[in-house]
């Protein structure tokens, strides 16, 4: 090699040396940046000739930076439902702008919060983009239907009641009434031997009042009325809204709640017959459940005192807002006040055959690149795809112990390479020297 040889290759670890300083400078400056990636500085020798003579002699040095994208970073706890990590494979897809889903980065920065708009936005400014749920809580058939995620979409749920159970007890030593018609109780022609008023929730969120009455009409037989407590101005017609007649076994338990069903059954349906113009709401179809045929876990006949046990119904009363939840499936579910709770989106998972391809960008996020390959838009914990954490956040894979030390190590190599510089120059001095 000569002297000029060797004071190019004191030039190239500079050079290199000066890169590998770089990349251990960003490391460390980013050890608290959220799902951050440390880059690695990677060392390959230059030969100068051209034919690869394999003369080490005269090899310089290059240094280049390969990034560990699929490290796994630790995942600590938070307190904001909004704060997400991925535990396993796969990137969160983001946008620069909430209304545009073409424009899709990728990143496992979950620092998520709600902008003034409610779109969820990291701490670098990307919009979580995620799949609408139907009324069912399916997702589009076209996985690149997503949309910004937002949780103000919905101001309050309210569900109308669709089921009633009933558990009672009918005094089996009550006489039949000497004559009865359906509709009697109700009229106030017969006095019925037991009733209770339960309210039911509508379509709107509101309460309204029904109530069953029951006269013995025979051994073993009950009649039963179900009349509309409310304005009757609300109903398209008079009460009572539903009759019928019930038998008891004689041990007691029940044998059917509706007589004139082809084979015995629990239950009974009943349909309020609203008026839309006057209440607002449709009619609205529920079914009662009095017990199970031949068991005594709903309405019974013992010679005790009429009561009612226990009564519940389904639906609830408008609710707002309060809050909302992350599954690891990637499920966004809002919760409202009144108990309810409702599925709208769901989080997709980003995989790539080579993530380690993908041009980072700033902003810890990445964009695809021919690398490594288009993405996959997968459902959390299905194929290949990591689960989602939710209240946690992946920190940064920056070791600092490693990084100090590169420094350290690098720092030297840099000073060596100066050294060889200094003289390749002194030598080529003495040699101008002799030429005088």
């Amino acid at each position: 090699m000569s002297l000029y040889g060797a004071l190019l290759s004191g030039v190239a670890g500079l050079d290199a040396n000066s890169n590998a300083l770089g990349i251990a400078s960003a490391n460390i400056a980013n050890v608290n940046t959220t799902a951050y990636k440390a880059g690695q500085n990677v060392f390959s020798t230059l030969l100068a000739s051209a034919a690869g003579s394999g003369d080490i002699a005269s090899a310089g040095v290059i240094s280049h930076s390969v990034q560990n994208v699929t490290q796994q970073g630790l995942l600590s706890s938070t307190s904001s439902p909004t704060d997400l990590a991925i535990s396993g494979n796969g990137f969160f897809v983001v946008s620069q702008l909430p209304g545009d889903a073409t424009q899709q980065l990728y990143t496992r920065a979950g620092d998520f919060s709600p902008d003034a708009n409610g779109d969820l936005r990291n701490g670098s400014g990307y919009y979580l983009l995620g799949w609408p749920l139907d009324a069912n809580g399916n997702i589009p058939t076209d996985r690149n239907a997503m949309t910004a995620i937002n949780v103000n979409n919905l101001s309050g749920k309210a569900e109308a009641t669709t089921t009633m159970n009933l558990q009672a007890n009918l005094q089996a030593s009550t006489a039949p009434v000497g004559a009865y018609t359906a509709g009697d109780m109700t009229a106030g022609t017969v006095t019925p031997d037991f009733q209770r008023t339960i309210s039911v929730y509508d379509s709107q969120g509101g309460s309204q009042p029904l109530q069953i009455a029951y006269v013995k009409t025979g051994a073993n037989t009950w009649a039963y009325e179900v009349t509309y407590q409310g304005d009757p101005a609300n109903l398209t017609s008079a009460n009572p809204i539903a009759t019928g007649t019930m038998q008891f076994n004689a041990d007691g338990t029940l044998a059917t709640a509706d007589t004139s069903a082809a084979t015995p059954t629990g239950s009974i349906s009943v349909t309020i017959p609203w008026d839309s113009t006057t209440s607002g709401l449709n009619p609205q179809t529920l079914s009662i459940d009095m017990g199970t045929v031949g068991n005594s876990d709903g309405l019974t006949q013992y010679d005790s005192a009429s009561t009612l046990v226990s009564s519940s119904v389904d639906g609830a009363l408008f609710g707002n807002l309060s809050g909302m939840k992350i599954d690891e499936q990637g499920y966004v579910t809002a919760q409202f006040s009144n108990g309810l709770s409702q599925k709208i989106f769901k989080l997709p998972v980003a995989t790539f055959t080579n993530p380690d391809g993908l041009n980072a960008i700033s902003g810890n996020a990445y964009s695809v690149s021919p690398d490594s390959g288009t993405a996959t838009l997968g459902e959390a914990t299905t194929g290949g795809a990591g689960a989602i954490q939710s209240n946690a956040l992946e920190g940064s894979t920056v070791d600092l112990a490693t990084e100090f030390t590169n420094l350290i190590t690098t720092q030297r190599a840099y000073s060596a390479s100066a050294r060889i510089v200094t003289t390749a120059s002194e030598m080529l001095d003495q040699l101008l020297q002799m030429s005088h």
